[in-house]
């Protein structure tokens, strides 16, 4: 009986969405505009903060690890 459950909770599902012909439309616009919406935060709100700071990838990479170091350091009591 549980094990049957996924099984009929994935056909019906796959089913509804054979089924749709809105509903497929609809999916389209909504993930199109979450591709834009996330492109454009990324490129106007968060900046390359490292690429921009360290030259080099060592400078980036040294930093990281004193960022996660001392996080986990203030975390120790």
């Amino acid at each position: 009986m549980v094990s049957e459950y996924p099984v009929r909770l994935y056909k019906f599902y796959r089913d509804g969405f054979a089924r749709m012909t809105v509903g497929k439309t609809l999916w389209k616009i909504i993930i199109i505009k979450l591709i834009i919406m996330f492109a454009v935060l990324k490129l106007f709100f968060f900046p390359n903060y490292l690429k921009t700071n360290f030259p080099t990838d060592q400078q980036r990479a040294d930093h990281v690890i004193n960022q996660l170091t001392r996080s986990a350091g203030n975390n120790q009591n």
